[in-house]
């Protein structure tokens, strides 16, 4: 009994970590909890659908509060929401096809390895831009955007923030601006990705859902408040760190490799 609580306080704990970071830098919720999952043993499934079911609640209050603080370009935000839709939904069918195959579970991990590298990437070489500079980007560079985002998502439980906003921020975009649509348009994307896989998955998992998202929704006002001001580049790394840590350690135990813990 006390080992199942143990279990609840630290998936609550680890997504208001993860709700922090996802928050304030637009990406990491579902990467961080997915490769948490996934280190664990539970499936690739599960664990995708786990984890978008509890971003339903997580991203419509980021996107909400994201939106009140004026950090939302609605062409950015309404081009990626709807492109999402389509390729969350078409990954997350997908996910459960897939879900048996032995090999999958290592691809999944893989994925989550190449995301922490690339927040690590993005927060070392965080720059800063001219005002000047910024700019929306175009509907046919958005669409592919969201399209991929979307379904690099659904099949490995993250990817959305870590692909959406870099792509955004390299194209000149106002980083404040990305992580704000990004964020609000996760909310559409997390929700067709859900009904796809409480339509196909045949098992929901609420013991880890609900502490996971009780953890999330504590943090998201909060992260969307201090996205302006606080300085996120040493943790965007650590948390880049500790992805790419739990996911060698699901790949290295899934290839047969000894682990030590």
């Amino acid at each position: 009994m006390e080992e199942k609580y143990l279990r609840y306080l630290s998936l609550l704990f680890f997504a208001f970590l993860a709700e922090l970071v996802d928050g304030g830098l637009g990406m990491g919720f579902g990467v961080s909890l997915t490769t948490l999952l996934l280190s664990s043993g539970v499936g690739t499934a599960i664990a995708s659908a786990s984890v978008h079911f509890t971003e339903i609640a997580t991203t419509l209050f980021s996107g909400v509060s994201h939106f009140k603080f004026g950090n939302v370009d609605k062409r950015i935000f309404v081009t990626l929401a709807i492109s999402g839709v389509i390729g969350g939904s078409i990954g997350a069918f997908f996910a459960v096809k897939l879900q048996d195959i032995t090999i999958i579970r290592p691809i999944i991990s893989s994925i989550m390895l190449l995301m922490g590298l690339l927040i690590i990437v993005k927060y070392i070489r965080k720059r800063d831009i001219l005002q000047q500079e910024y700019a929306t980007p175009h509907k046919k560079h958005l669409i592919p955007l969201g399209l991929f985002a979307s379904f690099v998502d659904a099949i490995g439980g993250g990817g959305w923030g870590p692909i959406s906003t870099p792509v955004l921020v390299v194209n000149n975009a106002h980083p404040t601006k990305a992580i704000g649509s990004v964020n609000f348009a996760e909310f559409f994307v997390t929700l067709s990705i859900s009904v796809t896989f409480f339509l196909t998955l045949p098992e929901i998992r609420w013991e880890i859902i609900i502490p996971m998202t009780i953890g999330g929704i504590i943090t998201a006002p909060v992260a969307a408040l201090i996205t302006k001001s606080l300085p996120h580049k040493v943790l965007g790394i650590f948390v880049g760190m500790l992805i790419i840590f739990l996911s060698l350690r699901t790949i290295l135990k899934a290839t047969g490799i000894g682990f030590p813990f």
